[in-house]
């Protein structure tokens, strides 16, 4: 029996995709939402509740976030060796929920942190993984489902901080942790009741019997692993300057735009929900454009793609270096005018779903068979590598004036992009067949 092709029938799909991409979207989605909706407290917490000094809160924070992109790799081994895909995403997602009802108890606080930090390190490289095994190797929907998953985090990003973050500012921190921990109860409640929709678990690497199945040849393993490498080290490039949109960029709303809408001054907050909601609306023109593409024989190879979203990205804080000076050349008021930041989030958001969905979907493809969890979690270490980069491009901020800064992060996204064009060659021969085995039919044979 065939473990990878898609579940049995495709009635009731959602988008013309299996109903299990569905499944994992809204699973995703929940889980998004308990961690954003948190997130989006612990600071204020931390220093308005508990009176942490701004140094204090800040090392933990850090610490956390750092470590919940961290501990996916430990996971991920886990997962392949001993509890499958399918029991990790369940013990994760009810270990996370735990974490967050601990932070009802002020005392408890570093408790907390650390069960949804070790929660997550099962949850999140276990539940992508799962999404290409719900199509056959031919199936041609296999390159978008990871764009509508992709929408799936920015909707569950969406909603925290309005849900969690309203309810804990204006009716107490712990009822917005409350309704974060509620928000992964609920996706833990639709993965398990939506089982019936998942791919089958793929053998553990424990219950493997050595040399009874053919082994991928060592060149092409070796190739696999060294193409995935190339693509990490790039996309920590890009996350330079694209995690930049929390930090400088949200700096630079606050002291370099003209916010005011008639006699209305808009929140400087409300700009950070405009990358979500063009995710979610941008991604089904996208879809739409490259399976039209597909259909002609013309869609553009996965790094490729990936090396335009970086230029565009690029392109996008040139024009925000641009906007910059001309706002404080002689005679400008120093403030430009918010529809700039409001097109450049357009551009950035373009250029980022040419790059995160499509990696993401890479590594999953080219990931080694019984080894799919471990591989998606290499993926989440470029944000743990990438936001540290990120930071610490960060500290030029104060030591630079606005436009050389932006134009320093449009370089650094120039270079992601020159370096992901350079790999696409290698990306193509990890992808084609060894030794008259293509990957895709290798891993069936592991399965």
């Amino acid at each position: 029996m065939n473990v990878l092709a898609a579940p049995r029938a495709l009635a009731g799909s959602w988008l013309k995709q299996p109903p299990g991409l569905a499944i994992l979207f809204l699973t995703q989605m929940w889980e998004i939402f308990s961690y954003y909706g948190m997130r989006t407290l612990l600071v204020y917490y931390m220093t308005k509740q508990l009176h942490f000094g701004q140094q204090h809160a800040s090392l933990v924070y850090g610490v956390y976030i750092a470590t919940f992109y961290f501990t996916p790799i430990l996971g991920g081994v886990v997962s392949d060796r001993w509890l499958g895909r399918k029991r990790s995403v369940i013990i994760g997602a009810a270990i996370m929920s735990f974490g967050h009802f601990l932070m009802a108890s002020e005392s408890l606080l570093y408790f907390a942190l650390a069960a949804i930090a070790l929660g997550n390190g099962l949850f999140l490289p276990s539940l992508p993984s799962q999404i290409d095994d719900l199509y056959a190797k031919d199936d041609p929907r296999r390159g978008s489902a990871y764009n509508f998953y992709y929408v799936g985090i920015n909707v569950g990003g969406l909603l925290a901080p309005l849900v969690c973050g309203t309810l804990g500012e204006l009716y107490g921190w712990h009822w917005g942790f409350g309704a974060a921990g509620v928000g992964m109860l609920a996706g833990l409640a639709i993965y398990t009741l939506g089982a019936r929709w998942l791919p089958p678990e793929r053998p553990r690497v424990r219950d493997v019997v050595p040399d009874a199945t053919p082994a991928l040849p060592r060149a092409a393993m070796r190739q696999r692993v060294l193409t995935l490498f190339a693509i990490f080290l790039c996309v920590t490039v890009f996350r330079g300057a694209y995690e930049q949109t929390g930090n400088t960029i949200a700096l630079w709303a606050d002291v370099g735009l003209d916010r005011t809408l008639g006699s209305f001054t808009i929140p400087m907050t409300w700009f950070q929900s405009l990358n979500p909601l063009l995710v979610i609306f941008l991604t089904p023109l996208l879809v739409a454009l490259w399976t039209k593409q597909a259909g002609r024989g013309r869609e553009m190879s996965p790094a490729k793609k990936m090396s335009m979203g970086a230029f565009t990205v690029a392109a996008a804080f040139l024009m925000l270096a641009f906007v910059d000076a001309t706002s404080n050349a002689t005679g400008g008021t120093g403030h430009a005018h918010w529809l700039w930041l409001a097109l450049f989030f357009l551009v950035f958001t373009i250029g980022e779903l040419f790059v995160l969905p499509i990696g993401l979907s890479l590594f999953a493809r080219l990931a080694p068979a019984r080894h799919a969890a471990t591989t998606i979690a290499a993926w989440y270490l470029a944000s743990f590598s990438g936001n540290l980069f990120a930071g610490a491009l960060g500290t030029l901020w104060s030591a630079m004036g606005h436009a050389a800064f932006f134009g320093a992060m449009g370089g650094v996204a120039v270079v992601a992009g020159t370096l992901l064009r350079l790999v696409d060659p290698a990306v193509a021969r990890a992808e084609a067949p060894a030794d008259g085995v293509r990957p895709d039919d290798w891993q069936e044979k592991q399965a």
